[in-house]
This record gives C-alpha cells, sequence and structure tokens, in this order.
C-alpha cells in the first residue's frame, strides 16, 4: 500500500468530479435550483465573507448532514438536488464532492479554486 499525501488525494478528487469555474457556478446560481454549500469552517466565513445565499456545512459535519437515515440529515442534501460545493481554495470541496459520489449523489460539483478563485473574478462576497 502506498502512503498519498493530501495533495494526491485532492488531484484524485477532481479527476473524478465535476470542477466548475466561478463564472459557470455564478450562471448555474442565477438560473436557480441549485443548493451552494460553503464547507469552510465558521471562523473562516467570519473572516473572509461568503457567497450570497450559500448554506453552511463544515467540511466535518459533512457525511453526516448527507445522509439522510441520521438526526444530523439537513434537507439541502437531498439526492434529486443540484448542489454545487465550495471552500476555501478547492481542495476540501473537491475531496468532499468526491465523497457525495460515493453516498449515491449524483448531480455534484464543486468551485475549483475555491472562494479564492471566486474573489479573484470579480464575483462578490458577503458579511
Amino acid at each position: 500500500m502506498t502512503n498519498k499525501s493530501a495533495t494526491d488525494l485532492v488531484k484524485e478528487a477532481k479527476l473524478a468530479v465535476e470542477n466548475l469555474t466561478p463564472d459557470e457556478v455564478s450562471e448555474e446560481l442565477s438560473k436557480g435550483n441549485v443548493v451552494l454549500i460553503d464547507i469552510r469552517e465558521s471562523e473562516e466565513l467570519k473572516q473572509n465573507g461568503r457567497i450570497a445565499n450559500a448554506v453552511h456545512a463544515p467540511r466535518g459535519m459533512l457525511e453526516f448532514y448527507a445522509d439522510s437515515s441520521l438526526p444530523y440529515h439537513k434537507p439541502e442534501f437531498n439526492k434529486d438536488n443540484r448542489i454545487i460545493l465550495q471552500c476555501a481554495s478547492g481542495g476540501r470541496s473537491a475531496l468532499a464532492a468526491a465523497t457525495l459520489k460515493q453516498m449515491g449523489y449524483h448531480n455534484i460539483a464543486h468551485l475549483d479554486g475555491g472562494l479564492k478563485a471566486w474573489k479573484e473574478s470579480g464575483k462578490p462576497v458577503i458579511d
């Protein structure tokens, strides 16, 4: 068994999931019928702002929020929904998207480059 780095795992996840640009995410959000889930920690939201209408679900709780058989389940995690995950720079969201695919979510993607890319492309954030 070979040891993999976090970077290796992120690269593998990005090959397995749909990677969206900030423009593509913005376009999907403008059309509606999509749930944007921000998986950063609460402290990151306070420090760096967030994308409007994003649902906060910290990475550490993702699987529990996504599992409809658990009391932690959140209704935003619906396997029929289009779900886009977002983090600070795209690593955690790629891993999280790959995890949700393993859990049976099929209409899943992530914001490649995360909030950093979103801001760099001139897209708005709120406090």
